[in-house]
């Protein structure tokens, strides 16, 4: 049975958990390093990706992470969990100064690329290996304003990126444990059992 992780320190971890409880998956919340041991994949949910961050300082998460990762370990990161996944993050807010990030996903991610709280949206949008429209929840999203040649675009809204992948690394800006929609749960989980 595929192990799956997800970060359980703050956002929509238990919503995700939900997703992969239903399509029979074996799920850990991970909150130390010692979580992550066993895994196959691990989800970064949606959140505040400031506090996130710092809750994985204070966690010492940031090179465990890494280490998961280069061991063969799966990661996707969903709005705030793509932010922590991107090489560059744009538009944090000016006293945090420089947002930390795994460095994990050749792109530049722009944070609240599609507005404010107020602004949040639900579309259909294509999406590279599902049939028919994925319900896409928009909260407060980011984009991936740069995105590197290594990188497989996945999805796009309104002509910027909002669904990429990098070998063993998806992040989504949008929210799709919020929908009911288990497909992308699932394209991960069968992601987690491919051979390496």
């Amino acid at each position: 049975m595929v192990r799956i992780g997800v970060l359980a320190l703050q956002g929509a971890f238990r919503e995700h958990r939900a997703a992969l409880d239903r399509l029979g998956a074996q799920v850990t919340e991970v909150r130390l390093a010692a979580d992550l041991d066993g895994l196959h994949g691990l989800i970064l949910p949606g959140g505040e990706s400031t506090t996130m961050a710092r809750l994985m300082t204070e966690y010492a998460l940031w090179e465990p992470l890494r280490a998961f990762h280069a061991r063969g370990g799966q990661l996707w990161g969903t709005c705030a969990g793509a932010i922590l996944l991107s090489g560059e993050v744009q538009g944090a807010p000016p006293q945090f100064g420089r947002q930390d990030s795994l460095g994990l996903l050749d792109v530049t991610v722009q944070r609240n690329a599609f507005g404010r709280q107020i602004d949040s949206f639900t579309t259909g949008l294509d999406v590279h290996g599902l049939t028919g429209a994925f319900p896409a929840v928009f909260i407060r999203a980011p984009a991936f304003a740069r995105v590197g040649e290594r990188v497989e675009v996945l999805s796009e809204y309104e002509g910027q990126a909002v669904a990429v992948r990098q070998g063993r690394v998806l992040a989504t800006a949008f929210h799709p444990e919020l929908t009911g929609d288990d497909r992308l749960h699932e394209l991960f989980l069968q992601g987690c059992l491919a051979p390496a």
